[in-house]
């Protein structure tokens, strides 16, 4: 298990000083990347937490899954790494390379 994790079902009004003062309860937040869309700078609902363990990622899984936020039922899980096409490491992915590839 890694310590990156994928975040989804954020209501809209989530940014990411909410997320990394949320998160931080369950240990040290190391990088948030909330995602937007590029045109309007609206959040799609989901974002990229990454936590300073494993431990700490566990425990904010465990915390956080399910979680009930502005009627909206979170989702978190560890980030699944998908290969980059172009070859490097695919750690700081943004949705910006799959918006490419479309």
């Amino acid at each position: 298990m890694g310590n990156r994790l994928y975040v989804g079902n954020l209501p809209f009004q989530a940014d990411a000083a909410w997320l990394r003062s949320t998160f931080s309860a369950s240990g040290d937040v190391t990088d948030v990347q909330l995602v937007s869309d590029r045109e309007t700078g609206q959040s799609r609902g989901y974002a990229f937490v990454t936590m300073s363990s494993e431990a700490a990622a566990s425990k904010a899984i465990a915390n956080m899954n399910g979680s009930v936020v502005n009627g909206r039922t979170l989702k978190v899980n560890t980030a699944d790494a998908r290969p980059n096409p172009r070859g490097g490491d695919r750690a700081q992915d943004t949705d910006a390379s799959r918006r490419k590839s479309r």
